[in-house]
């Protein structure tokens, strides 16, 4: 038999990110969780549903961080944009076989080149709520201050 070699494969993302993100909700005293990570590639690197979080918020948290990533914005800014678009945001959906939740609860995680190299979603409380856990869990991140920041700063109407 011939002999081969396996190489390691890079990870970006780590399942530390997830743990961190609940432990913000626990220490905050948010309703119980589920975090999604996807990597750059929008595929589930960790899903972890706390005990007593409903069965849709899996979908729900999975359809924030692939909202964030397949739009490259956070879902805060994604809601506050099409706002007055609910045929679109309808149509985007669609076209995404329902891994679309523009509301607030999914960021993209930047590596320190500030590159997308994947996103957090969190459902489970209101959510303000989940995306402050999306925010506290520690990694380097497009918060929605920044975003809208960055589009100010290039001339971008806010409207």
């Amino acid at each position: 038999m011939a002999e081969y070699h396996l190489y390691d494969v890079a990870r970006s993302l780590t399942l530390a990110a997830a743990d961190a993100a609940l432990a913000a909700g626990r220490a905050a005293d948010l309703l119980p969780l589920t975090v999604a990570v996807l990597d750059a590639g929008g595929h589930t690197v960790v899903l972890k549903r706390e005990d007593g979080c409903g069965i849709a918020r899996a979908g729900i948290a999975t359809g924030k961080a692939a909202a964030a990533l397949g739009m490259g914005i956070p879902t805060r800014t994604i809601r506050d944009r099409l706002a007055d678009r609910p045929a679109f945001q309808a149509q985007i959906a669609a076209a995404t076989d329902g891994r679309f939740v523009g509301v607030p609860g999914g960021v993209l995680i930047l590596n320190a080149d500030g590159r997308a190299i994947g996103a957090v979603g969190i459902s489970g409380d209101a959510s303000d709520r989940d995306e402050y856990a999306a925010i506290a869990e520690g990694i380097e991140k497009v918060t929605p201050t920044e975003c809208e920041n960055f589009f100010a700063a290039a001339g971008y109407d806010q409207d």
